[in-house]
């Protein structure tokens, strides 16, 4: 089975992606978008990217392409916590350091320690952390250092001179699984954290309690949502879609009467389905 993922080669993503699917083929993809396309057009059955982090919050992309591509579905999710190393080519010192690389979220997960310790180094975006140290790799010449995890030290060769800067202890990201042909998920190699139902919804005609008549229809049966998001729609000021998470098993009478009644109000639902949660390592 071909599963892609927001590479390159020892970026979380694969991290995250190694560990859902063991032993399969993992296709990296240069971004978001490369992975759905690789997904709706066939090219993979499968993707693995992230949804969301602790810190930074949601990856807006990831929400955008869920409501532009209504045939994907999302089958798994997987949390990870997320550790930060600071790492630099093996023949240079950190004193001689005049940049760090890294992806944007990483550099703001770790502003808090980069700012105490290395204020005077300029830091640069990066599309992403492992692309980061591998360009720290390829450029010796260059006096750089990288922002990124273990895994991209050791596949490139860097030495790191700072461990765990991540400003938080509780950092964690959450990454999704995406398909066309959604089928159950199971790893028995992973712990399971709970159970949760994904939907997008468009509220009915803008008029004064709209959004109090969608959450109504979940709150007098005692559904529990564990996220509610809102992402503009695109098409003018304050238009929105919302990104929402049911907890729980879903119940086909209870929760299935839920999205009737949605229909009935004149909310538009996608439906991404009821998936289960797994702890991932870092």
């Amino acid at each position: 089975m071909k599963i892609a993922f927001l590479g390159p080669h020892a970026s979380f993503t694969q991290l995250a992606a190694t560990q859902l699917f063991p032993g399969e083929e993992l296709l990296p993809q240069a971004n978001i978008l490369d992975c759905f396309n690789a997904v709706n057009n066939g090219d993979a059955e499968k993707a693995v990217v992230p949804l969301e982090n602790s810190i930074e919050g949601t990856v807006s992309m990831t929400l955008d392409y869920l409501y532009k591509t209504p045939s994907i579905k999302i089958e798994a999710e997987g949390v990870m916590p997320i550790a930060h190393h600071l790492m630099i080519h093996p023949d240079h010192n950190m004193e001689d350091i005049e940049k760090i690389y890294s992806h944007p979220q990483a550099l703001a997960q770790s502003f808090h320690f980069l700012d105490s310790h290395y204020k005077e180094i300029a830091r640069q975006d990066f599309s992403s952390t492992a692309a980061a140290a591998k360009y720290v790799s390829e450029n010796k010449d260059l006096k750089i250092a990288a922002v990124a995890n273990q895994f991209a030290a050791n596949l490139y060769g860097l030495k790191i001179v700072q461990r765990n800067i991540q400003d938080f202890e509780q950092n964690h990201t959450r990454f999704i699984v995406i398909t066309k042909q959604q089928s159950e998920y199971h790893n028995t190699n992973l712990e399971v954290l709970g159970e949760k139902s994904g939907m997008l919804i468009n509220l009915p005609e803008d008029h004064a309690g709209g959004l109090h008549q969608v959450l109504s229809v979940f709150a007098w049966r005692k559904m529990n949502l564990s996220k509610i998001e809102s992402r503009t729609l695109k098409t003018g000021l304050g238009n929105y879609f919302f990104f929402i998470n049911v907890v729980g098993k879903w119940e086909e009478v209870l929760h299935g009467n839920a999205l009737l009644e949605l229909e009935s109000i004149h909310a538009d639902v996608d439906f991404l389905g009821t998936y289960k949660e797994y702890l991932l390592e870092s």
